[in-house]
């Protein structure tokens, strides 16, 4: 694919600022190392200038005439996207009082929430502590890491709404699926090595299903918004926001999927949009992030959101997205071993790759210190040979991972309180003959000709191994600094590779909001009538997701969600 488009567009007139200042000139494009078009020298001047242009992958609002739209619906809070953000957003304005619809393209409300939810000062926590005093969470230390984390762009006035409202958020959600004894919600406890300097945030709830008729999470919860009074209006898209002449958001006008026939949705009090980023829009992606392209494998899992909120949020008026493209990444995807990874390669699911085992690059060398978090290691490999690398264990690994210790949905052991991983060790292993079968995972009873098969130099290839070995035996990772506890020696054959990449799971960057949820302005000010959540909205991440805080997107997503709610069904018009 070739983009014409600015590798930092703006918008004229509306203040669209920074989008996609990483972008700079010189970066790859996606596929197979397709080189992007470079900034002109005019398109790079523009940066620094107020007269800048409209990027090409937001195109003008809409027009819809009059006479096509044959329905009209007459709501008080409207909210766009009935997934993680939405449902908790739905609940609330009902909850307070509100007259509420949910819109979505998907059939089914709440079929895609993510529930891995991060919460701070929950009961749950406040219980836990007792038996698990390394968990707890000293706040200011934490919003601290976070803010470092963003290289200062992230909004601390947001990070203490999470604070401040994410414990009563969890036990909000907590009493709604465990109301008919459903589900359990469980408190993750487990942060490792607290001496550690890249430490881990105990934050992370998941709920489990104890009743096996019961539906999905999300499912369940948006039953619950109807027994509030909600009401769903899915298998439709919307298509722009309307304002009044003072410009405030008064409704939204849809589209029928199915016949295609325009609706006027009226909203008195507010409209949400919490239509989850743009993970499925290519050209955003290219402009924005495309160095995240570079190292993408798709496998059929992930976010299929074309950043339709976003865009109606910059046409309504709103100032600025964040100033970094950023995404949510995971090495979980691989190729077969004489592939590479791009934006239009398709792989295979790879849950076993965040697993901190000896990573080489594809001449047979070390390049990072493996137990990193996630995405750091996937942005090391963007500055490898052709943006991939080889992940190489062997037979012990099923006690190694025990050993490892890892945090988060990669954890493949129960947590210190009992609370169960969201995949255990003992499904691994059928999977790994699975991808054996389908080629992607080489097996082999020496490190000589499990190089071979995989495309290695074998020189190279076994002196790192050696070496990698050395270091684990002494105990101390002179290269890259690993902490001993993931610091195992290879030695108990047969031994396993295969190539990783990147499993892109959602886009984070979004438009810049106030602490009342609400999009602002060029100059700062917010557009009444409008509040966004979830992943249409911003800062808070910079480049990189803070992986050790954990199920902390998804928790933000509900806290803010709720919040948005709230205050749209209850503050004046």
């Amino acid at each position: 694919m070739t983009s014409q488009v600015s590798r930092r567009g703006f918008l004229k007139g509306a203040g669209v600022a920074a989008l996609g200042a990483m972008a700079a000139t010189g970066l790859a494009g996606c596929g197979k190392g397709k080189p992007a078009t470079a900034a002109s020298t005019a398109e790079m001047t523009n940066l620094r200038t107020s007269s800048l242009q409209t990027p090409s992958w937001l195109g003008t609002a809409p027009e819809v005439a009059e006479s096509d739209i044959t329905e009209t619906l007459e709501y008080e809070v409207v909210v766009v996207g009935c997934g993680t953000g939405g449902i908790p957003a739905i609940i609330s304005a009902a909850e307070n009082g509100a007259k509420v619809l949910g819109i979505d393209q998907q059939s089914n409300p709440g079929a895609n929430m993510r529930e891995d939810i991060g919460a701070y000062n929950s009961r749950l926590q406040q219980e836990g502590a007792v038996e698990h005093p390394d968990c707890v969470i000293d706040i200011d230390k934490a919003l601290d890491d976070f803010v470092r984390y963003s290289n200062g762009t992230a909004d601390r006035r947001l990070l203490n709404v999470w604070a401040e409202e994410s414990g009563a958020m969890l036990d909000w959600v907590t009493d709604i699926c465990e109301r008919e004894g459903k589900f359990k919600m469980w408190w993750e406890a487990g942060v490792g090595d607290t001496n550690l300097p890249e430490r881990a945030w105990a934050t992370s709830h998941s709920p489990q299903k104890l009743d096996k008729e019961a539906p999905k999470f999300g499912a369940y919860l948006a039953q619950y918004a109807q027994e509030k009074g909600a009401e769903f209006l899915m298998d439709t898209s919307m298509v722009k926001l309307e304002q009044d002449e003072r410009g405030r958001v008064t409704g939204v006008i849809c589209r029928s999927d199915a016949d295609k026939h325009y609706i006027r949705v009226n909203a008195s009090k507010g409209v949400i949009l919490s239509t989850g980023g743009y993970a499925a829009n290519t050209q955003m992606l290219e402009t924005r992030q495309p160095w995240n392209q570079d190292i993408r494998i798709n496998n059929g899992k992930g976010g299929g959101n074309s950043g339709d909120g976003i865009k109606a949020a910059l046409w309504a008026g709103a100032g600025a997205m964040d100033p970094v493209g950023t995404s949510v990444l995971f090495n979980r995807s691989a190729v077969r071993p004489d592939e590479f990874p791009g934006s239009d390669v398709n792989g295979e699911w790879w849950w076993f790759g965040e697993q901190p085992f000896l990573k080489l690059n594809l001449n047979g060398e070390r390049f990072v210190n493996e137990a990193l978090p996630y995405d750091f290691v996937l942005h090391a490999a963007t500055m490898q040979p052709h943006h991939v690398y080889v992940d190489v264990f062997d037979s012990d690994y099923y006690e190694q991972c025990r050993s490892f210790d890892e945090h988060g949905c990669c954890r493949l052991f129960p947590w210190d309180n009992g609370a169960p991983m969201n995949r255990h060790i003992d499904t691994m292993a059928p999977e790994f003959e699975k991808l054996i079968e389908k080629g992607y995972l080489i097996k082999a009873d020496t490190m000589e000709d499990l190089a071979k098969q995989l495309g290695l130099p074998v020189d190279a290839t076994v002196a790192s191994w050696k070496k990698y070995n050395e270091y684990a035996e002494a105990g101390h990772d002179a290269d890259f600094n690993k902490e001993p506890q993931r610091l195992l020696p290879l030695n108990h054959p047969p031994f396993y590779g295969i190539r990783t990449g990147c499993w892109f799971l959602a886009t984070i960057d979004g438009i810049r909001i106030n602490t009342d949820m609400q999009p602002l302005d060029a100059e700062g000010k917010a557009i009444e009538g409008l509040y966004m959540t979830g992943n249409d909205s911003g800062g808070l991440f910079n480049f990189t997701y803070p992986s050790l805080f954990v199920g902390f997107a998804c928790g933000r997503t509900f806290t803010f969600g709720r919040r948005a709610g709230r205050l749209a069904a209850t503050r004046e018009v």
